[in-house]
């Protein structure tokens, strides 16, 4: 079960990587339903970070994989193209979103958005997913 306890968990190893690779950052960490349960902007992050960190964490939290990873299956004639359009844009294919994963169970979802190099965000969320397994 994803708590507020791991979420803030989640967010403190994102921020501390954000740090480390000098960025500002917005962290967003959700449930399975993609319902926020800790939002986190760094001082400094553009007005637009949360915007993409929320649909990074929501599409991680709610199909299980990273953004990155769904990538792959969202080209034309792959099972997940037009995944972006769907649900008034809530999903991404942007890097940077990562599945909140408690032994097998899928608890949730973490974004993170503010760099710009996505591979930097992605490495953000995943510290933060690695906080809390």
């Amino acid at each position: 079960m994803l708590t507020l306890e791991k979420a803030k968990k989640a967010i403190e190893a994102a921020e501390n990587k954000a740090k480390e690779l000098k960025n500002s950052s917005c962290i967003v960490v959700v449930d399975t339903n993609g319902i926020i349960v800790a939002l986190h902007k760094m001082d400094g992050a553009f007005a637009v970070s949360p915007v993409f960190a929320q649909a990074k964490a929501i599409t991680s939290g709610t199909l299980g994989l990273s953004t990155e990873d769904i990538s792959k299956y969202s080209m034309p004639g792959k099972p997940y193209y037009g995944v972006e359009s769907l649900s008034n844009g809530k999903f991404t294919t942007i890097a940077g979103g990562i599945p909140l994963i408690e032994g097998k169970t899928l608890i949730g979802g973490i974004g993170v958005g503010g760099s710009y190099d996505v591979s930097e965000d992605a490495q953000c969320a995943k510290a933060g997913a690695d906080a809390i397994k």
